[in-house]
């Protein structure tokens, strides 16, 4: 079925689960709303997902119940505000998860699934088998496990649900919008900043490594000690690329690592946050680091790693004019072509820190 027991999974990847989704009746409060009326909240299990929260791991609800009676109820709980894009209807809890997933835009195998119920955790188990379906008899044990516990809490963890809250905003205003989609994104009033990496904004880089797929060059993950061990180098530049719009901020959405060297630059590393994946700044960072290295005399190539999610990525190197240099199996060096760099969308201000 997939349920987590006190068995559960040998080694699991440290932060791993990204989003928590809660079923309600008998598992966020005590008794079934729509037969008992007045449920009890379970403290313990508000603590878990206030704990969870402050770490960045985001939270939703599927649950089978009245949408109006109980988005009210979790409102006069005060806890409506925990929970992203809940879905409370009759429909299976698997496609509440599938419509959850889609709309934050992450991958199932970052979701973990809490109930009471058997058969439910049996449904989505067998339905949707990425997703780590939870009994809620044993959560106490397996929410403190490693792949609830993301290494480092940085402050941007700790204001990722805001961050989404916003992201629903906009895409709320979006699907109202009457406009070309640039007339869309020329509204946001967006700002592109690129800076060369601090030493406080290393947690969040390496954090950006573990946590980005789609956007990923090379699927590869650093440390923080290899971090600044290349932010120092003379020989690397560690850019860390962040966005705001007139809703708020991004935050630190993107990372590249360049080496470099004669007569060519290396791109070792580039990745974007798919929370900007709508929002066409994919190519912002690289066309920069091609002008970069136009500037210095040199040539840019780049290390592309295809790891089967991160095909966006590659689609985003082929339109900033990178082309397939040699190939080693799924090891692909891309050559740039510097007389043709794409100046940034006209909807995004760019601003760039030395």
């Amino acid at each position: 079925m997939g349920v987590v027991t006190a068995e559960v999974l040998a080694k699991p990847a440290q932060g791993k689960i990204k989003c928590v989704v809660w079923d309600l009746d008998n598992t966020l409060w005590d008794g079934v709303l729509l037969e008992d009326g007045a449920v009890a909240v379970r403290p313990a299990v508000v603590a878990h997902i206030r704990r969870l929260d402050a770490m960045g791991v985001l939270h939703s609800v599927a649950s089978k119940n009245d949408h109006e009676a109980a988005m009210a109820k979790l409102a006069e709980l005060g806890l409506a505000d925990l929970f992203l894009f809940p879905q409370i209807s009759w429909n299976a809890k698997s496609s509440s998860i599938e419509r959850i997933a889609a709309r934050l835009n992450l991958g199932l195998d970052a979701f973990a699934f809490v109930d009471d119920q058997e058969f439910e955790l049996a449904e989505v188990g067998h339905a949707l088998p990425q997703v780590t379906c939870v009994d809620s008899a044993v959560m106490d044990e397996v929410l403190q496990r490693q792949e609830f516990r993301p290494r480092f809490v940085t402050d941007e963890s700790a204001q990722r649900r805001g961050m989404y809250q916003s992201q629903l905003a906009r895409d709320e205003i979006e699907s109202d919008f009457v406009g070309t989609s640039e007339e869309f994104l020329a509204s946001l009033e967006m700002t592109f900043t690129i800076a060369p990496a601090r030493r406080e904004d290393l947690q969040r880089a390496e954090e950006l490594t573990v946590r980005t797929n789609q956007l990923n060059s090379t699927g590869r993950t650093y440390s923080y000690d290899e971090l600044d061990a290349l932010r120092e180098s003379p020989d690397h530049l560690l850019l860390v690329a962040s966005l705001t719009d007139r809703f708020g901020s991004y935050g630190k959405i993107g990372l590249a690592l360049v080496e470099k060297g004669a007569p060519d630059w290396r791109l070792n590393m580039m990745l974007m946050s798919c929370r900007v994946m709508s929002r066409g700044v994919g190519t912002v960072l690289l066309g920069h680091i091609m002008g970069l290295a136009r500037e210095a005399g040199a040539g840019l190539r780049a290390d592309f790693v295809e790891t089967g999610r991160n095909r966006m990525m590659q689609i985003t190197y082929a339109f900033s004019g990178f082309r397939e240099a040699a190939r080693d199996g799924k090891h692909v060096v891309l050559a740039a072509d510097l007389d043709q760099i794409q100046p940034p969308p006209g909807y995004v201000t760019m601003e760039v820190v030395r």
